[in-house]
C-alpha cells in the first residue's frame, strides 16, 4: 500500500501495534537517545516505533525508531516481508528489460518511469501551510543531541535535495547536519556521494551559490531512498515513485529553484557557498564510534516551511543493531537481483548488521571453475558504493549466508589462508577509522567454498557429515508418533 505522507504511516504502525505514544515529559539532549537505544536492542515484541509527544521546550513531537525492525520497514515499502523487494525488482527486470547486464543498467532509470513513478507537481502543499522567509531560523526545532561525546546537535533523517549545476540532474541523500548556530548547518556529505559530486562540479565550475533543500519527514518510501545508494542517472524521487505505486507529490520551494515533497513535514531552504568549508564533528556514527572532526561545506538558511502542527522524525546512530541497518538491509534486499544480472551465479548476499554494512558482505555462489570466488570478489568491489566493502566472504551454494554461525564455521575451516585470503587496497568508506588513510585502505576477501580436483589442493577435499535421508525421516515420523516434537 502508499502511504500519502508519515501520517498515514503511523496510523498503519499504531493498527499493527508497532508504535508507542510516550506522554511523559523528555528531553531531547541525550534522554530520547537512551530510551530509543534500550527499545531497539529490546525484546522483539517491545521494539516499536517511539512517538514523544511532550519534548522539553518544544510543542512539536519528536518520532524514531520508525523504521527500527524487519516488520516495519517492509510495512514502509508496501511489502509483507524485505524479501518481497528482491521478488518485486526481478519481475520487473524480466518484464522489462532486453538486452544485457550494461544495457539494462543504463536503462535503469527509463525503467522505473515507465512504471508510471514519475514525481507529480502540484502547487500548494501541506508542507508549505506556514512559511518563515523574513527571519528563519532552526531554533523552533527539537533537534537531538545524540550521544555525549558529539560535537552539538544533529538532523539525522533528512532527505537533502541538490542539482548538478552543469547537467541539471536531481540528487536526494540522506547525510548528517551539525547544527552550528540558527542559521546555519554542517553538510557532511562524503566523498563517495551525488551531492558531493554536485559541490564538486560547483567548485570547479566557480558558478556560485549551491541551492539545498532539506526535507523532513514525508511518505516513508521517500524517506527511504534518499538512503538508497542507487545507480548513476537513477532519480531517487523516481524510484520513491516505483516503491509507492504512485509518483511523489512534489512542490516549488519558495526562495530557491528545487522542488520537494509536498507531503513533508518540515523542509529547510538554503545553500551552500562551494568554497566555504567548516570543521563538523565529532560524532557518534553507526561504526559504534566517534567519526573525527573534520571540514565539509556549510549550509546556510533562507527559508522554512512547514505544516501547521508538524512532527519532527529523527533517528540515532550507534552500535548496530539500530534502525539504520533496516534501511539497509532494504536496500541489500533491493539490489540483490540487479547484482545478479552481473554475476549470475550469485545466489544470496548478507551485510550482517555485525559488519556495520560495509565491513563485511557474504556471498554465496554456484561456483563452477578454479578461480570464481575471486572473480566474484573483484566484480563486487567494481559496483558502485560496493566499492568501499572491507572484507568479502564468498561460500558455496548451499550455505545459508543468513546463519552467521554456520558461516563462521565454513569461512575458518574451508580456508587454508596462504591459498584463500586475497588482501588489495583501494577505496574505504569516509568512516572507517581502522583504514591505512583515510578513505584509503585494505580490503581482504575469503574464498570460504568447498574445494575439489578443480582446485588443485594437495590433499583429498574430505565429505561433509550429513545424516541419510532415510533416517532423517524415520526418526522425524517415532518423534512424531511419540510426542517428542
Amino acid at each position: 500500500m502508499a502511504f500519502a505522507d508519515l501520517r498515514e504511516f503511523l496510523a498503519r504502525l499504531e493498527t499493527l501495534g508497532q508504535l508507542r505514544r510516550i506522554a511523559a515529559p523528555v528531553t531531547r539532549d541525550l534522554e530520547i537517545t537512551e530510551i530509543a537505544d534500550r527499545v531497539s536492542r529490546g525484546p522483539a515484541d517491545r521494539n516499536v516505533a517511539l512517538l514523544f509527544e511532550h519534548v522539553q521546550g518544544f510543542s512539536m513531537p519528536i518520532l524514531i525508531n520508525a523504521f527500527g525492525s524487519p516488520q516495519r520497514m517492509a510495512a514502509a515499502l508496501g511489502v509483507e516481508g524485505l524479501d518481497d523487494l528482491s521478488a518485486r525488482v526481478a519481475h520487473l527486470l524480466d518484464l522489462k528489460m532486453p538486452g544485457g547486464f550494461f544495457d539494462k543498467l543504463r536503462r535503469l532509470g527509463d525503467l522505473f518511469a515507465l512504471a508510471k513513478a514519475g514525481p507529480k507537481r502540484v502547487r500548494s502543499a501541506p508542507c508549505q501551510e506556514v512559511v518563515e522567509t523574513a527571519a528563519p531560523s532552526l531554533a523552533g526545532l527539537p533537534i537531538l543531541q545524540c550521544w555525549p561525546g558529539d560535537a552539538g546537535r544533529y538532523i539525522t533523517l533528512p532527505m537533502v535535495f541538490t542539482r548538478d549545476p552543469v547537467s541539471a540532474a536531481r540528487n536526494v541523500g540522506m547525510y548528517r547536519l551539525q547544527v552550528y548556530d540558527d542559521r546555519t548547518l554542517g553538510m557532511h556529505w562524503q566523498i563517495h556521494k551525488g551531492s558531493a559530486e554536485h559541490h564538486r562540479v560547483a567548485e570547479e565550475t566557480a558558478r556560485g551559490r549551491m541551492e539545498v533543500a532539506i526535507a523532513l519527514g514525508g511518505d516513508p518510501a521517500a524517506i527511504y531512498s534518499a538512503s538508497a545508494p542507487l545507480p548513476p542517472g537513477v532519480d531517487e524521487m523516481v524510484f520513491a515513485g516505483w516503491l509507492r505505486g504512485l509518483g511523489v507529490p512534489m512542490v516549488a520551494c519558495k526562495t530557491i529553484d528545487l522542488e520537494v515533497p509536498a507531503e513533508a513535514e518540515i523542509v529547510l531552504e538554503g545553500y551552500v557557498d562551494p568554497t566555504e568549508r567548516r570543521v563538523e564533528g565529532p560524532f557518534g556514527d553507526h561504526t559504534g564510534y566517534y567519526s573525527l572532526a573534520r571540514e565539509y561545506p556549510v549550509f546556510h538558511l533562507t527559508a522554512v516551511t512547514r505544516r501547521k502542527s508538524p512532527i519532527y522524525p529523527t533517528t540515532i546512530v550507534g552500535r548496530p543493531p539500530q534502525e539504520d541497518y533496516w534501511l539497509g538491509k532494504a536496500t541489500e534486499r533491493i539490489f540483490l537481483p540487479i547484482i545478479r544480472l552481473l554475476l549470475p551465479e550469485v545466489v544470496d548476499m548478507n551485510m550482517p548488521a555485525e559488519g556495520v554494512f560495509h565491513n563485511l558482505v557474504i556471498v554465496s555462489i554456484r561456483k563452477r571453475y578454479p578461480g570464481q570466488a575471486r572473480k566474484v570478489m573483484y566484480a563486487l568491489w567494481g559496483l558502485g558504493l560496493m566499492m568501499l566493502a572491507k572484507t568479502i566472504v564468498v561460500v558455496s551454494e548451499h550455505v545459508n549466508v543468513h546463519d552467521l554461525s554456520e558461516v563462521a564455521w565454513r569461512a575458518t575451516g574451508n580456508i587454508d589462508p596462504r591459498r584463500d585470503l586475497v588482501v588489495i587496497e583501494g577505496p574505504t568508506d569516509d568512516l572507517d577509522h581502522a583504514a591505512l588513510r583515510h578513505r584509503f585502505g585494505g580490503k581482504l576477501g575469503i574464498d570460504a567454498t568447498e574445494k575439489g580436483a578443480m582446485d588443485d589442493i594437495g590433499q583429498p577435499w574430505p565429505d561433509e557429515i550429513v545424516m541419510s535421508e532415510d533416517i532423517r525421516a524415520l526418526v522425524a515420523r517415532r518423534w512424531q508418533e511419540y510426542g517428542l516434537l
